[in-house]
């Protein structure tokens, strides 16, 4: 006898709503084939279907998501970075408090405290012929954001050399729900074989009919929900052994909608309006942003930065800020509008000689107008780079380009030796953008603060007095 096993499944669909509803369409139309045909079906996220970008996701903390995820009659997730190191520790603590699906995690634990009831190592379950499956969820392991945020995170390597023995104990199909990353989920297929499939995801890549590692399927369906996943298995009872696996991405755009699930997110972002129409402050004039400019707006909030961080200089891209602010009552909403980014202050410690390169690197035409995708940025280019704390003496080009010339800290020709501390960006620490950067060894990152609300504190100190908070 042949037992047939469908699974389907989304990953990072980062908060971009305008295709859940063909997703949604499209859970719920497979599991009612399926029923009818007298197969069993399954419905996974692999993780970041939350990001702070999106207001309803920013408004409810995640918790909007998790609805949207029980509306489409998810069974089982794991959890992503945006999930993970975005959200203030008792905001993931409770985050799938109301979950109708099974979640597992299993390089994941709270620091000094039991783990939340929701929370599983891995998820066993027996299909209706007595097929025994066994899901194990891993996670990124950014160990420097999770720890000051509560949480131990361990590499996937340790906890699978530590625990594959008894993962593959009782089990005939192992699946891995990996929000790693394509090479680790390579390496992992290479390492360990007992490791049927790999549902991937975190690096946005895309397998449109999977990719087979020795006798391991990966399997990844992009980001976005520009595609949705499935997965077939034929399991041989005669003979006790997986006959086939497959997998697919199907395009979603060529998917129908869920209307209630349309409904649904129009209203979630009617009341995410809402909750963040809390006025701040009020503006006698616009706040002009521009990304190729150092406007009294994004100086505000780099000066904030050195302040809040207690750090030597400072140093943020105009690219941050996405978009004016109109005269009048600024609300939180409008901070979230035009500094969306989940992205916190870090300060690395740099030698003179070392600072002076990533200054010179700012000024470098290439990486202002870089359109940069990844690494917590939302925006759409890098743009002019601004300073707190130095001044920069520069000279410009024949082809109009600006030149660092001199730099002085405290009026004096910067020391080349000295030791200096540096507030950033922290997707800065990552990449290739600036090395002296991102190959420090003294990084120290500041959670769970984003820079929107730096931002926020700026616009309060700079127009707060004139705020009228009813």
């Amino acid at each position: 006898m042949i037992e047939h096993l469908h699974f389907y499944y989304c990953n990072d669909l980062h908060s971009n709503f305008d295709n859940w509803s063909n997703i949604v369409y499209y859970f719920k139309q497979k599991k009612a084939q399926h029923m009818y045909h007298g197969e069993q079906s399954w419905r996974v996220d692999i993780g970041d279907h939350v990001d702070r970008y999106h207001p309803i996701a920013e408004a409810f903390k995640g918790k909007a998501n998790v609805e949207l995820l029980n509306d489409a009659q998810l069974d089982f997730a794991t959890i992503g970075n945006n999930e993970g190191i975005t959200l203030e520790h008792d905001d993931l603590y409770h985050l799938y408090d109301n979950a109708d699906f099974q979640v597992t995690c299993g390089n994941l634990t709270p620091i000094n405290k039991q783990k939340p009831f929701w929370l599983n190592d891995s998820i066993s379950f027996v299909t209706k012929h007595q097929l025994r499956v066994k899901l194990i969820g891993l996670t990124a392991p950014f160990r420097p954001f999770y720890q000051p945020l509560g949480w131990n995170v361990e590499t996937p390597y340790d906890y699978l050399s530590r625990n594959m023995d008894q993962l593959k104990e009782d089990t005939d199909i192992l699946i891995l729900l990996s929000h790693l990353g394509l090479t680790d989920d390579q390496n992992i297929a290479e390492k360990y074989p007992e490791i049927d499939i790999i549902i991937g995801g975190h690096t946005h890549h895309l397998f449109k009919n999977g990719e087979l590692i020795n006798e391991t399927l990966l399997t990844a369906a992009g980001k976005h929900g520009k595609y949705v996943g499935e997965i077939h298995i034929e399991w041989d009872h005669t003979q006790n052994k997986l006959a086939k696996k497959q997998a697919y991405a199907v395009e979603t755009a060529y998917i129908d909608q869920d209307f209630t699930t349309v409904n649904t997110i129009q209203t979630m972002n009617e009341k995410a309006h809402d909750l963040l129409g809390k006025r701040i402050a009020f503006v006698e004039q616009r706040l002009e942003v521009d990304w190729f400019v150092q406007t009294p707006i994004i100086q505000q909030l780099t000066d904030k930065l050195k302040e809040w961080t207690k750090a030597d200089i400072s140093m943020l891209n105009a690219g941050l800020l996405l978009d004016h602010i109109n005269q009048g009552h600024v609300t939180y909403g409008d901070v979230h509008r035009i500094c969306p980014h989940p992205i916190n202050p870090v300060t690395v410690q740099l030698r003179g000689i070392e600072l002076l390169e990533v200054i010179r690197g700012a000024f470098d035409a290439a990486l202002m107008k870089l359109e940069l995708n990844g690494y917590g940025f939302r925006g759409k280019v890098i743009g002019k780079f601004v300073f707190s704390g130095i001044d920069i003496d520069t000279y410009m080009d024949q082809h109009g380009n600006s030149h660092v010339q001199n730099v002085y800290y405290n009026g004096e020709a910067m020391d080349t030796e000295a030791i200096f501390t540096l507030a950033t960006a922290d997707m800065f620490t990552f990449g290739k953008m600036f090395p002296e950067i991102a190959r420090s060894t003294t990084k120290k990152f500041f959670l769970p603060e984003f820079l929107r609300d730096l931002l926020a504190d700026s616009i309060l100190s700079s127009y707060g007095k004139n705020s009228d908070s009813n």
